[in-house]
């Protein structure tokens, strides 16, 4: 039960450094245009803590999955350390290709993708049975993303007032939704972006927020 607590308080602070909470299933602005772009897209740009698969065509020892590190370096077999941060897959997958031509092979075909990016994860926390954070393979509504958490927990979790996060243009917005209208279509079920933090509220929430408004004032916002 504290870590739930815990986990409402966290939120109360990211609605400080947001410009407003939102009503009850209201709409979000979609974020930033960078996290609009999925991994599997052209024009993505490799990022620190991404993980890659380098694949060789026709030479199965070479294949590897590889994690970017802090300065946006790979190590590769032959080759050694590459710079893949800020290249798109196509772009590295050409340097991959011609480091290995200088040295190695005289035509090599090489395919590079992103198996797990960093910058397309989402935080499930508060009444779920599985609190973390989640990598996102695809376009992702707040249903599937609590269902990554290991859906609401039944003893716990306030299914009326869940809380999604998200930067938009350099500020943090918010709103709140009720599953309970999702689920029975009488809302449409939002997506869910690349570093949005979802909180599902606990069934004693409200009890928790009268009895610390006095410390967080702030927490009156979750309250409806």
């Amino acid at each position: 039960m504290r870590r739930h607590l815990l986990s409402i308080a966290a939120a109360a602070f990211l609605v400080a450094a947001s410009p407003a909470l939102a009503g009850k299933n209201a709409t979000l602005p979609a974020p930033d245009s960078a996290a609009l772009i999925a991994p599997a897209a052209a024009d993505y740009r490799i990022g620190a803590q991404d993980v890659l698969e380098v694949n060789v065509f026709g030479i199965d020892d070479l294949k590897r999955e590889v994690q970017v590190d802090n300065g946006g370096n790979v190590s590769l077999p032959l080759v050694g350390s590459m710079h893949a941060g800020g290249r798109t897959p196509g772009e590295f997958s050409e340097d991959v290709e011609k480091a290995l031509k200088a040295k190695y092979m005289k035509d090599p075909q090489v395919i590079v993708t992103v198996k797990n990016a960093q910058s397309q994860r989402v935080t499930i926390d508060g009444a779920v049975n599985k609190p973390g954070v989640y990598p996102l393979s695809g376009p992702t509504t707040l249903l599937q993303a609590i269902s990554l958490g290991g859906g609401p927990d039944q003893k716990l979790a306030n299914v009326k007032k869940v809380a999604v996060f998200r930067q938009v243009g350099g500020k943090r917005h918010a709103a709140t939704f009720n599953l309970n209208d999702i689920r029975t279509g009488k809302t449409d079920d939002p997506q869910i972006y690349g570093n949005d933090i979802v909180v599902v509220d606990t069934s004693g929430g409200s009890k928790f927020i009268q009895n610390f408004q006095g410390v967080f004032p702030i927490l009156g916002l979750l309250a409806w």
